[in-house]
């Protein structure tokens, strides 16, 4: 009987430590209902998915300056690539949690309310002279040689305050 009561202590603690980490990504996180989000933590608005297609680092300014502040409308002009802390911090390492499926077919630990379509994403940061992007399935940035042809996706992030 004993052992009974520590399986199903543990097994509460579980969810109940599970709902609390639950609670706290949706206080974080606040959808704003014109494809942004804002998260609440680090002060900063996020659009609610990327760019959708591969873009190469050197695009990615322009692409935000034009594509994306057209489609998101006029009130904000101060659009970036995020920094490599702040796309670590979208990224959620937890065994209970599975991710989801992107558009290119591989699974991602993203936060839920931000929707990326594949699983690498351009950061502002550099390293040794190559753009550092972040992969979203295994969790970790790498720097990408700027002849490579295959590009990643842009998130683009303003700070609020």
């Amino acid at each position: 009987m004993s052992n009974y009561r520590t399986y199903l202590s543990v097994f509460l603690c579980f969810f109940l430590v599970m709902g609390a980490i639950a609670a706290d990504a949706q206080e974080r996180f606040i959808d704003n209902g014109d494809g942004t989000v804002t998260d609440t933590q680090l002060d900063l608005m996020w659009a609610q998915t990327d760019n959708q297609a591969d873009i190469f680092w050197e695009q990615a300014s322009a692409w935000l300056k034009n594509d994306f502040a057209n489609q998101i409308g006029p009130q904000y002009n101060d659009w970036r690539l995020p920094t490599l802390k702040e796309l670590k911090s979208l990224y959620l390492e937890s065994d209970s949690y599975d991710g989801y499926e992107t558009q290119c077919g591989h699974s991602v630990k993203m936060v839920p309310p931000i929707r990326i379509s594949c699983i690498l994403v351009w950061t502002s940061d550099t390293a040794l002279g190559l753009p550092l992007a972040f992969n979203f399935y295994l969790g970790n940035p790498f720097s990408v040689d700027l002849t490579d042809k295959s590009g990643c996706r842009v998130l683009p992030v303003r700070r609020i305050r």
